[in-house]
C-alpha cells in the first residue's frame, strides 16, 4: 500500500497542502491514505508523522513530495529511513533534491547509503569537535560535558570506600566521575547500599 505525508510550517492557514496533495494523488496514493501536517520541520513533536510512521506495515512504501517535508536534518531523515528499512517499508521522494531516493529500487537505496555516509561523516566531525574542545577546557583548567553515569562496578568501588576513614567523598566523586548527588543515591555515608543502588545492582 502507498501512503503520503505531507507538511506545510506554519498554521495560521497562509500555507496548503494542496500542491503535496495533488503530487501524492497523482503518485498513485489513496485519499484516505494522506496524512496532513501543519507544524515546523524542526519540532520534535509531530503528531500526524508519528501516526503515519506507526500505521505503516510491512511491503508498504511511504511517499512524499520533498525530502525535507520528512525529516528536520539529515540525522534525523537516515534515523526515519532505517527504521522504515528495518521494518520492511520503502521511501520515495517525488521531487526536489531527494527525488532520486526511492528506497524499493538499487539506485534509489544507493543514493539513500550517500545520504547515510554523510550523515555518519557530519556525526564524526561534531564529535571531533566537542572532545577537541574538552581538551582545550581541560587544559585552561575547566571541566565540561555531563558527569558520567553510575555504574555497578563504580557503585562496588564506592561501596567499598564509603565505609573507609580515611575516604573524602569529593575526591571520590572525582574518582568516579559522578556528582555528591549521585554517589548519594546509590550509596549511604556508610557503605550500604541505597534503593537506586540496589536497582542498579539487579539489572
Amino acid at each position: 500500500m502507498l501512503v503520503g505525508y505531507m507538511r506545510v510550517s506554519k498554521t495560521d492557514g497562509s500555507q496548503t497542502t494542496d500542491l503535496q496533495r495533488d503530487a501524492l494523488l497523482a503518485a498513485g496514493v489513496g485519499a484516505d491514505s494522506l496524512y496532513d501536517e501543519r507544524a515546523s520541520g524542526k519540532k520534535d513533536d509531530r503528531p500526524e508523522l508519528a501516526a503515519c510512521l506507526k500505521a505503516l506495515r510491512h511491503g508498504d512504501t511511504l511517499i512524499v513530495w520533498k525530502l525535507d517535508r520528512l525529516g528536520r536534518d539529515l540525522r534525523h531523515l537516515v534515523n526515519i529511513v532505517h527504521d522504515l528499512t528495518e521494518r520492511g517499508i520503502g521511501l520515495k521522494v517525488l521531487t526536489g533534491q531527494g527525488a532520486a531516493i526511492d528506497t524499493t529500487t538499487a539506485s534509489g537505496k544507493l543514493v539513500f547509503g550517500i545520504f547515510a555516509a554523510l550523515a555518519e561523516f557530519e556525526r564524526e566531525l561534531i564529535s571531533e569537535r566537542t572532545l577537541a574542545g574538552l581538551a582545550s577546557a581541560r587544559v585552561r583548567g575547566r571541566n565540561g560535558g555531563r558527569p558520567y553515569k553510575m555504574t555497578p562496578a563504580k557503585l562496588r568501588l564506592a561501596m567499598a570506600s564509603m565505609g573507609k576513614p580515611g575516604t573524602r567523598v569529593s575526591d571520590l566523586c572525582a574518582e568516579l566521575g559522578v556528582t555528591r548527588q549521585t554517589l548519594y543515591r546509590h550509596v549511604s555515608p556508610t557503605g550500604e547500599l541505597r534503593p537506586d543502588g540496589e536497582k542498579l545492582l539487579s539489572r
